[in-house]
C-alpha cells in the first residue's frame, strides 16, 4: 500500500506563518491525501499543518534574546531535524527565517529530502555569502520579488519567481464607505503617518513625524493626519485619528504617507499611495549596517521598480523639513502626484498579480513527480 506524500514545513515567524498557510492550502486542495508536518502557528495549523513546533518558541529578535532562549531553540531544532531522520520525507519547504531555517535546510539534504525555500533571506541586502551555502543544498528557491530570479539564476541556483502576496490584496473599498467606517469627513485631505511597529523603531521616528506634521500645518491647516498603530503601542496626538487594526484599505482616505522603511512601505505602494519612506536606525547600528549593507535604497518599493521612484530619507536626512517638502509636492502638484501613482500601479504588476500561492504550489508539485522519493 502506497503511504501518502509526506512534506515537512517551517515557519518562525507570523509573516512565516501566513505565507505558510497559503501554501498549505494550495498543496490541501492539489494533494488532498497529504500529510503536512512540522513548525508554525495557528494560521498554518488551521490549514491542515500538523503544527510539531510552534513558532512562539522560535521566534526571538537579537542577540540577547537568543543566548536567553538558546535552550529552547536547540530543543526546538532536534525536534525539527528528527522529521527527517526518523520518518519518510518527500520534502522540506523551509519559510524565510534564514538564522533558523539554515541549519535545518542542511540537515535535509543530509537525509537526502529535496529543500525548496520559499522566501528568499535578503542576500541581495547583506550578508551575500550566505548564496553559496544555499546553492549546496537547496533544489528550487520560491522568490517573491522579481530581481531576486535574476540573483539565484546568475549563481546556478534553480529559482522560480512566484509574486508577492501583497500584489493580490488590494482592496480600495471607496472613500467614502471608509470615512463611514473610520468615523471622519470624507471632505477632509489626510496624510498617512506610519512609523512602524517595532518599539525602537517608532520609539526613533514617531517624533520626526510629530513635528513633520506640525510643519505641514503651517501651509496645509486643514490636514489632518491618520497613524495606524499595532496594538500593543500607545501613542497620543492631539492632530492624528489612530487607528488600531488592519491598515491598507484606509489609505485610500489619504492623500499621501510618510511610511518607514520595510513591508509597510510596500503596501502602501500597492496600494496607490504616494509616499515618503523613512529610515531610522540606533547610530551604532546604523554605523555596522552601513558596512553591512550593499544598497543605494533601502525601500521595497524603489527596489522593486528598480529606481528611485519615490522619495528616502535616511538616518540623518530624515529630517521633518525634508520630509514635510517632499509631501507638499504631492499635494500641491497634481501632475507629480499622478507620474507617481502611475509608478505605483507598475510596482504592483512587477509583483505579479493574483495566484501566489498557487504558482508556489504548483512548482512544489512538479519536483515532487520528478523526486524518485515519491511513492
Amino acid at each position: 500500500m502506497k503511504r501518502p506524500v509526506r512534506i515537512v514545513l517551517a515557519a518562525g515567524e507570523p509573516s512565516g506563518d501566513r505565507l505558510g498557510a497559503g501554501l498549505a492550502r494550495e498543496l490541501k486542495r492539489r494533494l488532498p491525501d497529504a500529510e503536512l508536518v512540522g513548525m508554525g502557528g495557528d494560521r498554518m495549523a488551521a490549514e491542515g499543518v500538523e503544527i510539531v513546533q510552534h513558532l512562539r518558541e522560535v521566534a526571538v529578535v537579537g542577540i540577547s534574546e537568543v543566548l536567553a532562549h538558546f535552550p529552547q531553540l536547540l530543543r526546538a531544532r532536534r525536534r525539527m531535524v528528527r522529521r527527517f531522520t526518523d520518518e519518510p520525507t518527500d520534502l522540506f519547504i523551509p519559510i524565510d527565517f534564514p538564522d533558523f531555517n539554515f541549519g535545518l535546510g542542511k540537515a535535509a539534504h543530509r537525509a537526502g529530502v529535496p529543500v525548496v525555500y520559499f522566501v528568499s533571506p535578503q542576500i541581495w541586502a547583506w550578508r551575500r555569502g550566505r548564496i553559496n551555502s544555499l546553492r549546496r543544498w537547496v533544489r528550487r528557491m520560491l522568490v517573491l520579488f522579481p530581481f531576486e530570479e535574476a540573483l539565484y539564476r546568475d549563481a546556478g541556483i534553480d529559482v522560480r519567481f512566484v509574486g508577492h502576496p501583497l500584489a493580490a490584496s488590494v482592496v480600495h473599498p471607496g472613500r467614502l464607505a471608509l470615512a463611514e467606517t473610520v468615523g471622519v469627513d470624507p471632505d477632509q485631505r489626510y496624510v498617512a503617518l506610519m512609523p512602524g511597529s517595532r518599539e525602537g523603531e517608532v520609539r526613533r521616528l514617531f517624533p520626526i513625524l510629530d513635528a513633520t506634521a506640525r510643519d505641514l500645518l503651517t501651509t496645509h491647516p486643514e490636514l489632518r493626519f491618520i497613524v495606524p498603530v499595532a496594538p500593543h503601542l500607545d501613542l497620543k496626538g492631539d492632530r492624528f485619528i489612530f487607528h488600531r487594526g488592519d491598515f491598507p484599505e484606509l489609505l485610500d482616505l489619504c492623500d499621501a504617507g510618510v511610511v518607514a522603511a520595510g513591508t509597510a512601505s510596500l503596501e502602501a505602494a500597492v496600494q496607490g499611495l504616494p509616499i515618503v519612506i523613512v529610515h531610522r536606525l540606533s547610530r551604532s547600528s546604523y554605523a555596522i549596517g552601513r558596512r553591512l549593507v550593499k544598497l543605494e535604497s533601502f525601500g521595497l518599493p524603489n527596489l522593486v521598480a528598480e529606481r528611485p521612484l519615490v522619495p528616502e530619507f535616511i538616518q540623518d536626512d530624515c529630517r521633518p523639513d525634508r520630509i514635510a517638502a517632499a509631501i507638499r509636492r504631492y499635494l500641491d502638484d497634481p501632475h507629480h502626484t499622478a507620474t507617481i501613482r502611475e509608478g505605483l500601479a507598475g510596482i504592483r504588476q512587477r509583483l505579479g498579480g493574483e495566484g501566489v500561492f498557487e504558482r508556489a504550489a504548483d512548482s512544489v508539485i512538479e519536483l515532487l513527480q520528478q523526486s524518485p522519493r515519491v511513492p
